[in-house]
């Protein structure tokens, strides 16, 4: 896995990697928007990752957000019971590449890695 990118807290982890592609995508996107991050049921395991852009100005105050560099990730705080200590990399290979979670929090993980169960 390569190195996780700083942030002050660490419920939702990124590595540089990943940092770096999501902001890749965010400039195509040509607006100012932040990660939002949650699970929600279903997929082969039960829950599945969820990750979207979204606008700033739609983060609740109950929403936890990570700041990397001015780039704020965000999730709500259901999704963090399951979320906590996660970490999002990003690989580039022809095979098995993508955004891959690992989360301390699954008890078990489906094949594709897109979702689990707690």
């Amino acid at each position: 896995m390569t190195q996780v990118a700083q942030s002050e807290q660490r419920g939702i982890q990124m590595t540089d990697a990943a940092l770096k592609h999501v902001l890749m995508l965010r400039e195509k996107q040509g607006q100012d928007l932040c990660l939002r991050v949650g699970v929600r049921g279903g997929g082969c395991s039960g829950m599945s990752y969820t990750m979207n852009f979204e606008d700033p100005n739609n983060i609740q105050d109950s929403d936890e957000v990570y700041d990397y560099d001015g780039f704020k990730v965000v999730c709500d705080p259901k999704s963090l019971l399951y979320l906590y200590g996660l970490v999002l990399d990003y690989s580039d290979a022809l095979i098995g590449g993508g955004f891959q979670f690992t989360n301390p929090n699954a008890e078990q993980t489906c094949g594709c890695g897109k979702s689990f169960s707690a």
